[in-house]
Parts: C-alpha cells; sequence; structure tokens
C-alpha cells in the first residue's frame, strides 16, 4: 500500500499501530477484490472499511469521537456536543413509552455512551418508569467505552443496560438510532453524459482507485433514469443497506416508536441537478474530504440519508410514519429551551456554553436544518408532541 497516493499533506500520519491495522485491511480487500475477478461495488468496499471484524473504521479501536482532532477524534456528534440534546430526546422517549404502553428502550451505534447515560438519567428525572436500555454495537472498544461512561454518570441506572450481540425477533418500546443511517453503506452511480454507470473499487498503481462499470440491473435504470442531471455529468448514491435496515427494526418493532435522528434530504432535494457530485464524505482528525481511500480503517466515511427511501422501508413493513422534521423543530417542540432554562443564567460558567451548544443545534447555518428526525411507530394512536408543529412528512 502506498500511502502517499491519497495522503493530502494537511491531513496528519496514523501511528505506526494504526498503520499497521489499514495496511491489515487493505491485504483483506485486495483479497477479496483478486476473488471477486479485480473489481467491488463501492457499497462492499465501504462495508469492509468500516465494519471489517477487528479492522474496520467501526469494529476496530481507533478512537472515534471527540470536540478536537488532537484528540485522536475524528468528529462530534450532538449527544458529544452538549448533554441537552440527550436530555431533550428523552422527553419524546418516555412519552412513547408511556402511550405505547411497553418499558424498554434500545439504541443503535451509541458511541461513546453519553446520549444513553443522558437518556436514562432524564427519563429517571421525569419519572418515566423502564425496565432495560440495550444498546446494538458492533465495536468492542466503543462498549467498553460506553461501560464506563454509564457507570459515571448514571450509576444508579447502569444495572439496566445490557448489550445485544444479536436482534430479538420481536421488541417492545424505544428504539433510538443517533447518525447511524448516515454510515450504512452504499452504491455509487456516474453518469458520463449518456449513460449511467456503476462505480466500484479495483487495485490500481499501488492504491485503490475507482472504476465504473455500465448499469444493467432494471431497478437501478428505473431509479437512476428518474433524477435531472441535464445531460451533464453526475455522481450520486443509493441507499440499499439503510433501507434494508430501517425495514428491520420496523419489523422487530411488535410496539412503540423507533426515533432516527441523521443529516440528508427526502428524494426529490437528495437528487436535485445541482447536486451532481453526490454527498459521500470522509472524516478524519476533525476534517472533512472526499477521498474514501485515505488510510482504510482508520477514517469514517458516510452519505448523507435519503430519507424518502427509508419512510418507504419503515411503511412498507406496516409501521406507520410517525413524523419527519428538522432537528430544530423536533428539539424545539420536545421542550429544549425548558431544558436550558433549568440551568441558571447567572452561572454564566454552565449557562453560556450550554447556550452556545443549544445555538448549534437548533441554528439553520449548523445542525439545525440539515439534521433530521424521522419516527415510525406501532401501537400509538396519535403523534407526539415533537412533531405537534413543523411536521414534514407531506415532502416525503
Amino acid at each position: 500500500m502506498n500511502p502517499k497516493a491519497h495522503q493530502p499533506d494537511s491531513l496528519p500520519a496514523p501511528g505506526p499501530s494504526a498503520l499497521a491495522q489499514s495496511e491489515a485491511l487493505v491485504a483483506q480487500i485486495r483479497a477479496e477484490l483478486d476473488t471477486a475477478g479485480g473489481w467491488l461495488p463501492f457499497d462492499r468496499y465501504m462495508e469492509r472499511a468500516l465494519y471489517a471484524p477487528g479492522l474496520g473504521y467501526y469494529s476496530g479501536g481507533a478512537r472515534k469521537f471527540g470536540l478536537r482532532g488532537d484528540d485522536g477524534s475524528d468528529f462530534v456528534t450532538a449527544p458529544e456536543l452538549s448533554p441537552l440534546f440527550a436530555a431533550t430526546l428523552a422527553r419524546p422517549v418516555a412519552e412513547a413509552l408511556q402511550a405505547s404502553g411497553t418499558r424498554d428502550v434500545m439504541e443503535f451505534g451509541a458511541g461513546t455512551g453519553k446520549l444513553a447515560a443522558g437518556v436514562l438519567n432524564a427519563l429517571d428525572g421525569l419519572g418515566a418508569e423502564f425496565d432495560s436500555y440495550s444498546i446494538v454495537d458492533l465495536s468492542g472498544e466503543l462498549r467498553e467505552r460506553q461501560r464506563e461512561t454509564i457507570e459515571a454518570a448514571a450509576p444508579t441506572l447502569a444495572a439496566k443496560v445490557r448489550w445485544l450481540d444479536a436482534l430479538p425477533e420481536r421488541f417492545e418500546g424505544v428504539v433510538i438510532g443517533n447518525e447511524v443511517l448516515d454510515a450504512m453503506p452504499v452504491r455509487l452511480f456516474a453518469f458520463n453524459g449518456g449513460a449511467w454507470l456503476e462505480r466500484g473499487v479495483v487495485w490500481r498503481n499501488g492504491a485503490f482507485a475507482f472504476d465504473d462499470r455500465p448499469v444493467s440491473a432494471a431497478a437501478d435504470l428505473a431509479l437512476l433514469s428518474e433524477i435531472e442531471t441535464a445531460g451533464e455529468a453526475y455522481v450520486t448514491e443509493t441507499h440499499e443497506a439503510a433501507s434494508a435496515f430501517t425495514r428491520t427494526i420496523c419489523t422487530m418493532l411488535a410496539r412503540g416508536a423507533a426515533f432516527f435522528i441523521d443529516y440528508g434530504f427526502p428524494r426529490h432535494e437528495y437528487y436535485h441537478a445541482q447536486r451532481a457530485q453526490g454527498t459521500l464524505m470522509c472524516h478524519y482528525r476533525h476534517r472533512a474530504h472526499g477521498d474514501p481511500f485515505l488510510y482504510p480503517g482508520l477514517q469514517d466515511i458516510t452519505a448523507h440519508v435519503e430519507f424518502t427511501g427509508i419512510a418507504e422501508a419503515g411503511v412498507e413493513t406496516g409501521a406507520d410514519l410517525l413524523g419527519f422534521t428538522s432537528q430544530a423543530r423536533f428539539l424545539l417542540n420536545a421542550g429544549i429551551t425548558d431544558v436550558l432554562s433549568e440551568i441558571d443564567p447567572a452561572d454564566t460558567a454552565r449557562y453560556l456554553p450550554a447556550a452556545n451548544a443549544v445555538q448549534k443545534l437548533l441554528s439553520e447555518a449548523e445542525m439545525g436544518e440539515l439534521f433530521k428526525v424521522i419516527a415510525f411507530s406501532r401501537g400509538l394512536d396519535d403523534t407526539l408532541q415533537a412533531f405537534s408543529s413543523g411536521d414534514r412528512s407531506h415532502t416525503l
């Protein structure tokens, strides 16, 4: 592997042990490439880069979540930004538990455990009755961090937390997935001005590289033909893995609600003619760039979520679409300003950082508009307060 083939000068190089991990993953993917005849669809490469056992970005041991690149992390999420996010999210979770008559919570991709600890404490403070808080996470390193975080921040509730290696066939309760859908593998397609091609991965000149092949599957062509490219070059993604995950969760959900929070757009905005470069993005040491072949296994690879497909996948299972709105509207409806008001403004050392973090969560220029919340339910007669105004389900 030649890391200089992909490393921008502005990005720091990993240490020897991390680089050895990446090189081991490269060897595995190259072996799979050879078995497959020298070409892999991009979603398979992305799956291996993120989830290969022990070596992938999410299944390996590298630190991922944090506030700064110099702490070894790559990006920050809302629960890391402010504890008020978890405290506010706990309100619709508690409301859904009560409305559905269920007593269990399940979180996917729990990160450092800060969201879990915050929701646990907030549910307890709200007087919500619940029996268990299950976490599904592939990373052994993150599981250990989650356990430590929860035991330190919610010691009296830690006994209710368990980690699952497999999903139950049936679940009654509330499901939470914060920035989970964007980490699902995507397929890449490119329009060259005359025809659609599927973008895959080859090994060329000592490094991974893109390689395009003609699209032949009728289902792929049907979707791609609806995209307005104006006859120009165009690159985009499709989200079969995220849709399949949504179907699995909504099929498992026998009663209760499922909340997914992520960045993205409805289909008509996602496949807009002006979004000609797609949304694939990589995160390494808090710097965003577009090269998915940089240090495989050591950087995050994501794509924005196409929420219309997610909505269709959930509804296909018979679940109800509970709501779809911006993160800002969801948090405001759920009472984040009330949560903030519990901090004394005179205590400027606490209040000002909290208020600044809330501004980032709500601002259109930060996370408030790009991030959306979509929810599904079974057995709930009415909507929740968090979707009481500003619901955009009609835009899907």
